[in-house]
């Protein structure tokens, strides 16, 4: 026996209690014996490269070029996007791709290049692929947004996966961002990243990687243009990124560099290029429109692990409504259940549920439960005698159900790779419905099984369906959740099909957002862990997945009444706004901090209400385009270099620039604005970018800018929706986008374009029509008029 594993072991045992700490070195043994004994050892490797250009078959969109050592198929497709595959690879099967992938351009042809290579022409994109097979990525005006350099394989000589690695070399003012959730960012820095779903175990920070979803998809924003790259392997790997130097004038420029190492899998890759805004379209057309949230689940929520019965919740609802401060959903944990079994109810602390959840509906409060995977495998418990009768649990290479170790103690795993056990699970969630819950929140589906040394996850030998081709975990662990989070969304549509589903999941992969969002998992309490969540809510949206939030106030500590309070002001900013906290952390509700973050607070609460209606339509625009509600500054100019490197502000949807307090002790903060007018929507003063500017950021709100002749859709007064329209500036115009939605259903409303522009001395607000432009219907609020 290791002794770093005996040593573990006893920790473990002492740290978690007797009996769960020896099921944990149990867990831990048999996933190493089911490795050892399932897993072939790598052995003698023999290195490949693609060797010279051998022939060329041109076909729609491109074609296959036939190396000496492998083959390279090329296609640029409809929209734009550009796949290529190694060795044979096709786009499909994909988990990250939604349907099939769009049809090849038929204007893009294969012709011969110079040197003996070849090259693709398309519309936005050409693409010059050497004679040693050397990928080139290049603008319509033949600048070089991406070069990959010839990949390399490692293959065991007596057969299996395939190592494989490619470099790729970018320009000298590149920057990197996106690779999934990642602390530190969002701005990717120099650096490693893992590509391997990770519970860390423990409240994280910046320097903390991997988390809880990782992905091959990076987007690079350079002067010439932004480009996505996605390279479609679920396999664990890692990034290793290098920004260039530039030779400050010197001519002697140093490209940055992107190495992606993979286990195995396919060498396959998708680039879309463009502005910001193109290739996240192109993206979310290959991934999948992002799931529509009812507009209740845009609101508030509260959430505790160890509310503990109906009484405290009862308590913590009257405490909001008390104080007349906005609250939409309450969040149970897993405290709620029966022993920490799944889909099932603590009769002693809830003996009414569904009583509950009727009087908490019937005031505008929706309650949302926790669904983790394990199952506790003992027969009686009713999913398990269900999922066994099914055949839907994971086994090892031997036939036997594997087992691990989670909340519920001795726990099996469904294998939501296979479409049957989605189904099934799917129909779990009947349920959960039946005792009144109307959201639910996808947790520990890494998957997570609690080990007293080594992964704490699967053995990576543990078979899987991976949709009947046959598989095992080094394959699936990432796109566990994702399947996880299909079984859940496509259950409770067809269980509730007039309403829109609410499911958010702790882990997913590429296309994750077709079945809901995220959230930031188990984020320290402190200061960098708020800085923290920005960095993860902003690198999400740029991977495809624009719903998504940190845990306000973090996840295990007692923040300081001002780290609590600056926290909620920025959460009151992000699309999923949720306070929550484990089982031992402080309190989180707004008057346990004194009077004054009390009444700070309410400001924020109601702004985010009154906001509202905005962040409706961001989420409608997020579906049809797949821009995220949460934007760089650089979003709309990525050719400004200063606006790359800002990380402590961003855009809310086109309108908003949300500048928050980071940092103890400030009342005054820094804000880099794009061009044009911003105007301070506190004090109405107007600011002129692009540049620095300082602006007041008291302890009751952090600053936040409009953009001139931005028409913001907002909650009026008498609850009806209202237009808040900035003064254009002196002889420009403006205008905005308004989605009106009835909140919970299925109809598609029309986009109303609004226009802002000078008559006179007086702004006019018009809306565009079939018939040209009228007066615009709903009432308007125009602010920003002190400076005429």
């Amino acid at each position: 026996m290791d002794g770093r594993d005996l040593v573990r072991s006893m920790k473990a045992v002492g740290s978690v209690g007797a009996a769960q700490g020896l099921r944990t070195v149990r867990a831990a043994w048999r996933r190493k014996r089911a490795d050892a004994a399932g897993l072939p050892p790598r052995g003698a490797e023999r290195a490949r490269v693609p060797g010279p250009v051998q022939e060329v078959e041109p076909g729609p969109g491109g074609g296959v070029i036939r190396f000496s050592r492998s083959e390279l198929r090329i296609v640029v497709t409809v929209n734009g996007a550009v796949f290529w595959g190694w060795d044979g690879a096709a786009p499909e099967p994909s988990y990250a791709l939604a349907g099939r992938c769009p049809e090849p351009d038929p204007r893009a042809v294969l012709e011969p290049d110079k040197d003996g290579g070849w090259r693709v022409v398309a519309e936005r994109v050409t693409v010059v692929i050497s004679r040693h097979g050397a990928v080139e990525v290049q603008t319509p005006g033949g600048l070089t947004l991406r070069r990959d350099l010839p990949p390399r394989w490692w293959e065991p000589v007596g057969g299996g996966a395939a190592r494989w690695m490619q470099r790729s070399e970018v320009a000298a003012d590149a920057r990197f961002f996106g690779l999934g959730g990642r602390a530190a960012g969002p701005r990717l820095k120099n650096g490693t990243y893992r590509l391997w779903n990770t519970d860390p175990g423990r409240a994280f920070g910046p320097g903390d990687d991997p988390l809880y979803i990782t992905m091959p998809v990076q987007l690079v924003v350079a002067d010439a243009a932004t480009h996505l790259v996605f390279h479609d392997t679920s396999w664990d790997g890692t990034v290793t990124l290098r920004e260039g130097e530039e030779g400050a004038g010197s001519g002697h420029d140093h490209a940055g560099s992107s190495e992606l190492r993979m286990d195995g899998g396919p060498l396959r890759c998708w680039v879309m290029v463009g502005t910001p805004a193109r290739v996240l379209l192109v993206w979310a057309s290959l991934t999948g429109a992002a799931a529509l949230p009812p507009a209740w689940a845009l609101g508030h929520h509260h959430a505790r692990w160890g509310f503990g019965s109906e009484q405290e919740v009862r308590r913590i609802v009257s405490g909001y409504q008390d104080r007349d401060l906005p609250l939409d959903a309450i969040h149970l944990d897993i405290d709620h259940y029966d022993e920490h079994q799944v889909f099932t109810v603590d009769h002693e602390g809830f003996p009414k549920l569904p009583q509950l959840a009727e009087d908490l509906r019937r005031d505008g409060i929706h309650l949302v439960s926790i669904v983790d995977p394990a199952v506790k495998a003992a027969p009686g418990n009713a999913v398990y005698d269900s999922g066994t009768v099914e055949d839907a649990f994971v086994r090892d290479t031997s036939g036997q159900v594997v087992r691990g170790v989670v909340w519920p103690g001795e726990a099996v795993f469904p294998d939501f790779t296979h479409a049957r056990v989605r189904h099934w699970w799917g129909g779990l969630y009947e349920e959960r419905l039946a005792q009144g819950f109307s959201g639910f929140w996808h947790d520990m589906n890494e998957p997570t099984s609690f080990a007293a040394f080594g992964e704490s996850t699967l053995p990576r030998s543990a078979r899987h369906s991976l949709e009947g081709r046959g598989g095992d975990h080094q394959e699936a662990h990432n796109v566990y959740g994702l399947c996880m989070a299909r079984a859940g969304y496509e259950g409770v549509r067809a269980l509730t099909p007039e309403g829109r589903p609410f499911v958010f999941s702790r882990s997913g992969w590429a296309g994750m957002q077709r079945y809901g969002g995220t959230w930031s998992g188990d984020v320290a309490t402190g200061w960098p862990g708020l800085r923290a969540s920005l960095s993860l809510v902003m690198g999400l949206g740029l991977c495809g997945v624009p719903y998504s939030g940190p845990d306000v106030g973090g996840f295990d500590g007692s923040p300081s009444p001002e780290l609590y309070l600056r926290w909620l002001q920025l959460a009151a900013y992000l699309p999923l706004f949720r306070t929550h906290a484990s089982l031992r952390a402080g309190r989180r509700e707004p008057w346990e901090f004194g009077p004054e973050v009390l009444e700070h607070a309410r400001v924020a609460l109601v702004e985010r209400r009154r906001l509202l209606p905005y962040f409706v339509t961001l989420a409608h625009l997020a579906r049809r385009t797949g821009a995220p509600y949460v934007r760089p500054l650089w979003w709309s100019a990525p050719e400004e270099r200063a606006l790359r490197d800002c990380e402590d502000a961003f855009l809310l949807g086109d309108s908003l620039l949300v500048a928050p307090v980071l940092d103890p002790g400030a009342d005054r903060r820094a804000v880099q604005l794009p061009r044009g007018r911003w105007y301070d929507t506190a004090t109405e003063r107007a600011y002129e970018g692009p540049g620095l500017v300082l602006i007041d950021a008291p302890l009751s709100r952090v600053p936040v800018l409009a953009r001139s002749g931005a028409v913001v859709p907002v909650r009026g007064d008498d609850g009806g929706l209202e237009l808040e329209v900035w003064a254009p500036a002196p002889g420009r115009t403006g205008g905005g986008l308004v989605v009106p939605d009835t909140g919970d259903g299925w109809d598609e409303p029309e986009i109303e374009r609004y226009l802002t522009r000078w008559e006179g001395r007086k702004p006019v607000v018009e809306l565009e029509h079939e018939d040209g432009v009228i007066p615009s219907p709903r009432p308007v609020r125009v602010r920003g008029l002190g400076e005429r």
